[in-house]
Formats: C-alpha cells, sequence, structure tokens
C-alpha cells in the first residue's frame, strides 16, 4: 500500500492534482491550483475569494475556502458556513453531472441557511452576517432543485433521479452572488 502524503505534524494530506471540478487526477497531472489545507481568513475575504472562485466556475474551491471558516471560524456561525460550503458542494455535484448528490447538498445547505439564527451569534434579527444575501441564495438553491427535480432520462421521462449530461461550469445561472449587490 503506498504511502499517504502527511504534513509537518504527521497529518494525513492529499497533494494530488485535482481538475476543475475537484475530482483527483493521476500524481503529475496538470491540475487546477489548489487551497490550502491551513487556510485561515477572515470571513469577508473568504466570502470574496469563494464569490471569485465561483465566477470562475471552480465551485470545489469555493467550497473548500468557506469550509475553512466553517472549521476556524466562531462557533456561533458554524451552521451559517457549513450551510455555505454544502451551497458549493451541491454547485459541484450538478457540474459534476450528479443531480442525486446536488439535491442532497442544496437542501441541506438551505435548511442550514434557514436554520442559522443571527440574534443567536450576535447580529440583527432576520440578516445574515457580511451582507450575505440569505434570501437570494434560498431562492437560487430552490430554483437548481426545482431545474434537478425536473430532469430527464434518456427516454425523455422525467424522473429526478436519472444522471443528466454534465452542465457547462460557465452555464448561465448556475452560481451565485453570495453578497447582497453584487453584480
Amino acid at each position: 500500500m503506498p504511502e499517504r502524503d502527511r504534513d509537518e505534524q504527521g497529518r494525513a494530506t492529499n497533494s494530488r492534482p485535482r481538475d476543475r471540478l475537484g475530482r483527483p487526477l493521476p500524481p503529475g497531472s496538470p491540475g487546477v491550483p489548489r487551497i490550502p489545507d491551513d487556510l485561515d481568513l477572515a470571513p469577508a475575504a473568504a466570502l470574496d475569494y469563494a464569490q471569485r472562485l465561483l465566477d470562475q466556475g471552480l465551485a470545489f474551491n469555493a467550497h473548500e475556502v468557506l469550509e475553512s471558516v466553517w472549521k476556524n471560524g466562531p462557533d456561533a456561525e458554524r451552521m451559517l458556513w457549513q450551510g455555505l460550503a454544502q451551497y458549493a458542494v451541491g454547485l459541484t455535484h450538478i457540474q459534476r453531472g450528479n443531480p442525486k448528490g446536488a439535491r442532497t447538498l442544496l437542501e441541506r445547505a438551505v435548511g442550514r441557511l434557514r436554520a442559522f439564527d443571527p440574534a443567536a451569534a450576535g447580529y440583527p434579527t432576520g440578516e445574515l452576517p457580511y451582507d450575505l444575501d440569505g434570501p437570494g441564495l434560498i431562492a437560487h438553491a430552490e430554483a437548481l432543485l426545482i431545474e434537478l427535480a425536473a430532469t430527464p432520462d434518456s427516454n425523455g421521462v422525467t424522473t429526478g433521479h436519472e444522471r443528466p449530461t454534465a452542465p457547462d461550469s460557465d452555464r448561465s445561472g448556475l452560481m451565485p452572488r453570495l453578497r447582497r449587490g453584487l453584480p
């Protein structure tokens, strides 16, 4: 069995290159730049970075940025960041042509975004922190879920359980705007 990559502390890492959709490539293959395992950005900076990645069609990498805040950020905000990271993974599943995985993750993301209590985290009631567009994100995810439920199978029958052809990663409307007021 080959040795796993390890960091200086001996923790297992995965330094294999990945494609634009986050799938591992054979060692030595060219891939997209990886998000560092130890990324630790302030929430606003992480949102800006994640939005740039989403704008480039790199939902998997955006997920890794959002996940870093989930793991390193304030405990009171964990549900929010977990929901945002799951949203990006749901988008990754759409890009990979996995509607079942996309539905599962987008449903979880919507549930966490709805369940997050801004007041309990010290923010005004009903408003997500960092100018996050909660209503817009939820509406976008719900529109994607409706589209996923209408995915036809190879015979043209709509069941919502078949694997469609992977959409182009630059498909209009796939990537959300994380914050209010973004073009």
